[in-house]
């Protein structure tokens, strides 16, 4: 697939993976729809994209009622809307027993309606023009649950089961899905990430420091668009093998996790 004059809006593109995505993108020469909540921030990214063509799309995942006038002015924007990077979340760090009900509630919220929500909206059009490409940003957690992360997890989990679903309905519509699982990043997601209060952590984990930068996860991610790849695991290789692991090995996998520093 070639990037260059595609239509990309991404979620989540104020800061962390979303933001190196955009500037990778933009040397592409993809022209951008740019989402989150912070404008201010959005414009700045939009600024660094110069000078390919970006809109600036402030939006809410918590908002669903919201999502059938934003793919209105996104599709005004240029037209037509080639690509939906669905990037935007929020992380946990928690356990489960300790996490409040509306916690895990906000976090499927957020992570899982807010995106299906978003999709369900776009889809007609998607149909109509008889093209369209969903790229899905999930976990490592996608695939198997951590401690800390337990409704993260299932709201990633949960990503899955969806799109893989909605690959195989549409698939006769020209409808393109990829599943890109990250592992370690390094970002401010566990500085966001929920505790089991619902306050933010405000802490950077180690993990998350000594994780990919996110330049460099960026670049293999449009390397993964440019192929269309169905799944795709981007993290370090211990991080990754824990996929191949689990599905070879599932008990030596669960040794293994019950010893894993995921902080």
């Amino acid at each position: 697939m070639n990037l260059r004059n595609q239509v990309i809006w991404i979620t989540g593109a104020s800061s962390g993976i979303g933001e190196a995505l955009a500037y990778a993108l933009a040397k592409e020469g993809a022209r951008l729809i740019l989402s989150a909540r912070n404008r201010e921030a959005l414009e700045r990214v939009k600024e660094a994209c110069l000078p390919v063509q970006a809109v600036v799309l402030p939006l809410d995942l918590a908002d669903a009622a919201s999502m059938s006038a934003k793919v209105e002015e996104a599709v005004a924007a240029f037209g037509r809307v080639d690509v939906m990077v669905h990037n935007g979340g929020i992380s946990q760090r928690g356990y489960l027993a300790n996490t409040s009900l509306a916690v895990d509630r906000q976090l499927m919220e957020v992570n899982f309606f807010g995106t299906v929500a978003l999709t369900k909206s776009l889809l007609p059009h998607f149909i109509k023009q008889r093209s369209g490409y969903f790229v899905v940003v999930t976990s490592l957690v996608g695939k198997f649950g951590t401690p800390m992360r337990s409704t993260y997890a299932a709201s990633k989990h949960a990503l899955h089961g969806f799109f893989e679903s909605l690959r195989a309905e549409h698939y006769a519509d020209g409808i393109k899905v990829s599943l890109v699982c990250p592992g370690f990043i390094k970002t401010q997601v566990s500085v966001n990430a929920l505790t089991e209060s619902g306050a933010k952590q405000n802490t950077m984990d180690q993990a998350q420091a000594n994780g990919m930068l996110p330049e460099v996860f960026a670049r293999h991610m449009v390397r993964a668009m440019e192929k269309q790849k169905e799944e795709v695991y981007i993290g370090g290789l211990r991080e990754v093998a824990g996929v191949y692991l689990k599905r070879w090995w599932p008990s030596l996998f669960s040794r293994v996790l019950r010893k894993a520093k995921v902080t």
